[in-house]
């Protein structure tokens, strides 16, 4: 084995629930077999270590903002393409205010960042997704399939003088697949195990599954997305509470369980569809969960609020009896994202799967709230070095391939 430079990479994920920027500074090693052939294919010795990570709370108009322009009764093509500019910016700013953080840290920590010169080796950036509509999608639509995520990296490229990645859903679209979800690729690189059979749960603003078999090969490992995370509850608490989220589940702890309404929710054909799948904002945003509310506007909040984190805990654990319980029998569900704070949510996931050990990513030693940041350096990485990034098993592409764009370091003979 051989023992690749260290490498010092910054990675941005802004999800589906719009609470902001997520920046982590991840140092990536790899060891590498001196007969290695295939250099197209993800390494078996990939690992990260999280140096430091910074979370930037969008505010209340600049959230609106983006809200409006994911729903095509409210977008205008002006307003997208000053927020590609502007979200650009709010990045610039993001990543900044991270290395100045980190350039503290150093001063008392040095040893952690022993060989990093204080400027990232390159950025990878997800991006802010607008509109979502994959191939099943977009045909009943009469759409093409695609996939939009803006936040322009120029201005990453031309403030930090390095390379950015960006863009990574849409090449596994043109691939034939959903463009999601990514993060299964690094979580086989980082969380497969030997011994037992692992769930990795992310709940964002959408909830998503990655299933990795003991001792997986790459062919094994499947995901999809499980249905609403955050997203209707936080959208809930916006209107019912003026609140950005419900902190704790301390409201859904208050609440009972509306029938009426848990039975309509449980009705959702997305519950039922087949994997690969996948869904975002255009399907369980704002535009889904008020006119339930205005339905259902005589029952006491707090029940609203409870029924609502209920039914997130039921698709997931529903999602798991159809799709994956028939064929594993699972030792570990590892919960990442802000619903791993919830512990209303994570007390109703756990009713629900009685057998089975519910971790969070702190039991492991990780960091729920940086996973996905985490996710997309080494998303980068792999791009760097022109390997593949997806999973057909989990997006349904017909073939694997090298995913994201590159904007390239402007100023190169100055690096």
């Amino acid at each position: 084995m051989k023992q690749n430079r260290d490498t010092f990479a910054v990675g941005l994920m802004t999800g589906t629930s719009l609470d902001g920027v997520d920046v982590a500074l991840v140092k990536i090693s790899e060891e590498i077999p001196q007969d290695k052939e295939d250099a197209a294919t993800a390494g078996d010795g990939v690992r990260s270590q999280l140096l430091h990570f910074i979370s930037r709370p969008y505010s209340p108009q600049l959230r609106e903002k983006i809200e409006t322009q994911c729903h095509n009764e409210s977008s205008t093509v002006a307003e997208i393409c000053s927020l590609n500019m502007a979200l650009g910016e709010i990045y610039r700013q993001s990543v900044q205010q991270l290395l100045d953080e980190v350039a503290v840290k150093r001063r008392f920590e040095p040893a952690l960042f022993v060989g990093f010169s204080g400027k990232p080796d390159f950025i990878a950036s997800h991006g802010q997704t607008i509109y979502h509509l994959p191939p099943s999608v977009a045909k009943e639509r009469g759409y093409t399939a695609s996939t939009l995520q803006i936040g322009d990296p120029s201005p990453l490229a031309y403030h930090f003088h390095c390379d950015v990645y960006f863009n990574f859903r849409m090449m596994d679209i043109v691939a034939g697949g959903d463009g999601a979800p990514l993060v299964p690729m690094t979580e086989y690189l980082l969380y497969r195990h030997p011994d037992y059979h692992r769930l990795l749960q992310n709940i964002g603003g959408i909830g998503n599954v990655t299933l990795l078999p003991k001792g997986a090969r790459i062919e094994e490992v499947t995901a999809f997305d499980t249905g609403p995370g955050n997203m209707m509850i936080n959208d809930a608490m916006r209107l019912l509470y003026q609140r950005e989220y419900d902190q704790d589940g301390e409201i859904a702890q208050k609440g009972q369980l509306i029938p009426a309404l848990f039975e309509e929710l449980q009705r959702d054909p997305y519950i039922a569809q087949q994997p690969p799948k996948s869904t975002g904002r255009e399907y369980f945003g704002a535009q889904y969960t008020l006119p339930l509310l205005k339905r259902y506007k005589d029952h006491a909040p707090e029940d609203l609020i409870h029924t609502l984190t209920r039914f997130t805990a039921y698709s997931i654990a529903e999602s798991y009896r159809r799709f994956i319980f028939p064929y594993y029998q699972i030792d570990q569900v590892i919960v990442a994202g802000g619903g791993a704070y919830n512990l209303a949510l994570m007390r109703y996931l756990q009713d629900a799967l009685p057998q089975i050990a519910l971790l969070t990513q702190e039991d492991l030693g990780f960091s729920s709230d940086a996973k996905e940041a985490i996710a997309f350096a080494l998303l980068g990485y792999l791009t760097k070095a022109r390997r593949i990034g997806n999973l057909p098993t989990a997006t349904g592409a017909s073939q694997a391939v090298v995913l994201g764009q590159i904007c390239p370091n402007p100023f190169p003979e100055q690096d």
